[in-house]
């Protein structure tokens, strides 16, 4: 008999745990999913949620265990870094909501920002998402490249691009060229900006830039930014190069001047040559006559000395 009692027992306990589970998982429904994000120090990783906001649904993004960013459907309350949480200042201006989406964008990323991000979606059931972060420390690579105006310099990128890049350079904060998956979008010179008409070259394989005939204008800040997108999420890099054109030194109208010597000096030469050869080919023509003139003077010099008898 007492085995048997200990048996309902066990059961009734098995029974009810498991009618509180089910109680528990339809009144929440909380499924977590641990996404690995790598980025180094620097670049942008935007956390994607993968739905679109409706009115009836909030989120809310935690770092550890702080508020940082939250959105409700209709858009009546908005908040990001210190605004949610004005004693934490670890992200000021650094984070960007998407209104439409929910997916939150970490600009400037530095190695204080490893850990971890949940997502809290509440809607009928209530969803989570965790997002783990690893900021690799990366020295600044800002490359600088001096030449001398009229000389080609080439930018430099040595990673290969892969299909879910995109690539795109910027001079001074204006898009030059680009370079998507798809080769039919590829956007180079005055497809993007009037300025380096025809002077620019970009490497399909690489995204290398290649600069030719390069002016003092030339001079200032690029850069080459990659995005690399993913299911759940995405990192953007930027890679800097100071280019500086020197001048040769002479102005531009002096540098017309020596071109139109150079040329009338080159013009003068092939008059000369052909001077030349005309007046060498004349006195070719005149020597024959002036033989036959000298023999029939001495001729007569010669019938003069010694008269016929």
């Amino acid at each position: 008999m007492a085995d048997l009692i200990r048996e309902m027992k066990t059961k009734f306990t098995v029974t009810l745990f498991a009618v509180f589970a089910l109680l528990l998982h339809g009144a929440s429904d909380v499924a977590t999913d641990t996404v690995s994000v790598f980025a180094m120090k620097g670049e942008s990783v935007t956390l994607h949620t993968n739905i679109t906001i409706n009115q009836r649904e909030r989120f809310k993004w935690y770092f550890i265990d702080g508020l940082i960013a939250q959105i409700n459907g209709d858009l009546r309350y908005i908040c990001t870094d210190v605004q949610c949480n004005k004693e934490d200042e670890r992200f000021r201006d650094r984070l960007k909501l998407d209104h439409q989406t929910g997916d939150l964008t970490i600009t400037n990323i530095s190695t204080s920002d490893n850990g971890v991000y949940h997502l809290q979606i509440f809607r009928s059931s209530h969803v989570g998402n965790a997002f783990k972060v690893v900021v690799n420390d990366a020295p600044a690579d800002m490359k600088r490249k001096s030449l001398m105006e009229g000389e080609s310099v080439t930018l430099d990128t040595p990673e290969a691009k892969t299909p879910n890049y995109v690539m795109t350079w910027y001079f001074n904060d204006t898009r030059i060229a680009e370079i998507t998956g798809d080769r039919s979008k590829i956007c180079e010179d005055v497809q993007c900006d009037e300025r380096f008409r025809d002077r620019l070259k970009l490497d399909h394989q690489t995204g290398s830039l290649t600069i030719t005939d390069t002016r003092t204008t030339d001079s200032g800040l690029y850069q080459q930014q990659i995005k690399s997108s993913r299911k759940r999420y995405s990192t953007t890099s930027i890679k800097s190069f100071s280019v500086s054109v020197t001048d040769s030194g002479l102005s531009s109208a002096v540098k017309a001047g020596i071109y139109l010597a150079v040329l009338l000096m080159t013009a003068a030469a092939a008059v000369g040559v052909i001077f030349y050869h005309l007046r060498s080919s004349k006195k070719d023509e005149e020597i024959p006559q002036d033989r036959r003139g000298s023999q029939q003077d001495q001729s007569e010099d010669t019938d003069a000395l010694f008269p016929v008898m």
